[in-house]
């Protein structure tokens, strides 16, 4: 069963399968090619509420907004309700269409400032901020949480029901405690309990890494929407597949291998537009890595020969040789591939 429109204050969302954001990830390229294979919707990296440290080059790239027909949500965390509003307030005034507060980052540099999932043990200071940032502008704030500070404090429903309250328009869960990180399997208990407490869109997040298990989270739940992190790194073209299955029950045939090609060409060319030839050339290493994980299966492949491209590809020190190693590697590809080129 496809997935149903949601709405998001003004903003339509035809199709509510979300790239989630990630810090060192999910810049204006890649929500850029993330939303060419099917995502509905795409969240900028985390922006630190302290304005005084937005001139810097992570944080002054990080505000870069991808050229994109959907609505531009940049993502904001912090502990303070005035600092937040006044970073809100501010990233309205420079394109911004919807606000998304962060409760969910498990990382240690962001929970020594109180911030991200850290709040979660404190719900009063949750409302404070919630309040705080929905007063000052005016336009939609969305909240992304996790299910709990730990597995013994799963108050993800009492801090959905402040939000609803507050007047955030969508409510992101990952489900895992922040005590869980990554670790472990994401429960869906709680979600589905939170979707039955608020009135508001509710998107699930975590281990959604198969149409199946797209299908299995969005039945169990009755969610609105899917949320998809870690596993569309090297696999944008997943947004594809799960809307694709849910609204046929059908697997997607693989992309071919010129398809796959244009994909990483045209990923690696937006890395070199942004960051410029030094740091785009880094920034491309990791990706294309990411790439290599999911190509090789797409294709019927195996793993073997990624890692020869993979040193290869990493001792360039110029975009102009990366696209060429990365041209003769998916010429060995094409001529191992029995699926061949598209027409």
């Amino acid at each position: 069963m496809p997935l149903k429109p949601i709405r998001i204050g003004e903003f339509p969302i035809a199709l509510p399968l979300i790239l989630a954001p990630m810090v060192g990830v999910s810049d204006s390229p890649f929500r850029e090619i993330c939303t060419e294979l099917g995502a509905g919707l795409t969240v900028a990296e985390m922006l630190t509420s302290n304005i005084s440290r937005w001139g810097n080059d992570k944080n002054r790239l990080r505000q870069v907004k991808p050229r994109i027909d959907g609505p531009q949500i940049v993502q904001i965390a912090g502990s303070d309700p005035g600092l937040m509003s006044e970073a809100a307030i501010l990233n309205r005034a420079m394109g911004a269409d919807i606000i998304d507060i962060n409760m969910g980052c498990p990382a240690k540099k962001v929970l020594r400032k109180a911030a991200g999932s850290a709040l979660l043990k404190d719900p009063v200071q949750v409302d404070k901020i919630l309040r705080a940032v929905t007063a000052a502008i005016d336009i939609p704030v969305t909240l992304k949480i996790r299910t709990g500070w730990c597995p013994e404090s799963r108050n993800g429903v009492e801090i959905a029901r402040l939000a609803e309250q507050a007047g955030i328009a969508m409510l992101v869960v990952h489900g895992r405690t922040r005590q869980c990180r990554f670790k472990g399997n994401a429960e869906y208990d709680t979600i589905a309990q939170i979707k039955q407490a608020v009135n508001i869109p509710v998107i699930a997040n975590g281990d959604i890494c198969t149409p199946e298990k797209a299908k299995f989270v969005l039945n169990y739940t009755g969610v609105d929407g899917l949320m998809i992190g870690r596993s569309a790194q090297g696999r944008p073209w997943i947004f594809q597949e799960i809307a694709h299955f849910l609204a046929t029950g059908e697997q997607l045939p693989g992309k071919s291998t010129l398809e796959l090609f244009n994909i990483v060409d045209s990923h690696l060319r937006k890395i070199y537009s942004l960051y410029g030839e030094f740091k785009g050339v880094l920034f491309a290493r990791k990706h294309v890595s990411s790439y290599m994980k999911n190509i090789p299966h797409n294709l019927g492949m195996n793993l073997q020969d990624a890692p020869p491209f993979l040193r290869a590809f990493n001792c360039c020190i110029t975009p102009q040789e990366q696209l060429d190693k990365l041209q003769n590697h998916f010429d060995f590809l094409h001529k191992n591939n029995s699926r061949g080129l598209a027409a």
